[in-house]
């Protein structure tokens, strides 16, 4: 069981050093078991994105609302942000970044993952998108392919495998469940309002006033199986 502050991303007492990334324990020793096997098939598996910190997830959030960084439609489209209301631009923010204190980066179970091998010259930049994935000419799709018929016997799944009307679709997310499934247990509505209270964070009132919406709507819809059963013929 992780702490309040470990489970909100605010320490890192938690993590072990892998691959250059940090993961909770039993991840990184999922993972490592996981390499392996895809190694044994050919196939190249690397972390684009581990653990990542409540300070960190709240400057991307910031810098999204102040119009710093980019903010995209569902379909992948530059907005204006000045044109949106406050609540049009907390959703269009979490359509695609977690709320800070949210993210299953925090946690350590939960990490991006790319094939290394097509990038490893700067003609081809890794851009964390669907087609990546599950274009039959994506760069990653051989290695998304076996994924979704092996992830499962190292303990992983992928909870953003399809939209379900809150995170988009992330073919690239793994999870743990072993530990991933404590810590979203864990992650309770009154320790979000209270983790929220004490950030300098844009928006504020509109996210305490939607809280609960939040968590059910961005945090505790995923995909609970292997998120690809009713989706292979459509690629």
């Amino acid at each position: 069981m992780l702490s309040n502050a470990e489970l909100t991303g605010a320490c890192e007492t938690h993590l072990t050093a892998v691959d250059g990334h940090k993961l909770h324990p039993d991840a990184a020793q999922a993972y490592l078991a996981i390499q392996k096997a895809a190694s044994a098939n050919g196939i190249k598996l690397a972390i684009a994105s581990g653990f990542r910190s409540l300070d960190r997830q709240l400057s991307i959030w910031n810098r999204k609302w102040r119009g710093k960084l980019p903010l995209l439609s569902k379909q992948g489209e530059p907005l204006d942000v000045s044109t949106l209301t406050d609540t049009e631009k907390m959703h269009a923010i979490l359509h695609w970044s977690a709320l800070p204190g949210s993210s299953r980066h925090h946690w350590g179970s939960d990490f991006d993952i790319y094939d290394p091998s097509p990038f490893q010259s700067n003609e081809l930049k890794l851009r964390l998108v669907p087609a990546e994935y599950t274009d039959a000419e994506g760069p990653c799709h051989t290695l998304w392919q076996w994924l979704t018929q092996h992830a499962h016997e190292s303990g992983f799944f992928f909870p953003y495998a399809r939209y379900q009307g809150g995170v988009a679709q992330e073919p690239w997310h793994l999870s743990y469940r072993p530990v991933a499934k404590e810590c979203h247990q864990q992650l309770n509505l009154e320790l979000l309002a209270e983790t929220i209270n004490s950030l300098a964070i844009e928006g504020k009132h509109i996210i305490l006033e939607n809280l609960e919406q939040i968590k059910k709507q961005y945090v505790d819809t995923i995909t609970e199986d292997d998120g690809w059963t009713n989706i292979w013929c459509g690629y």
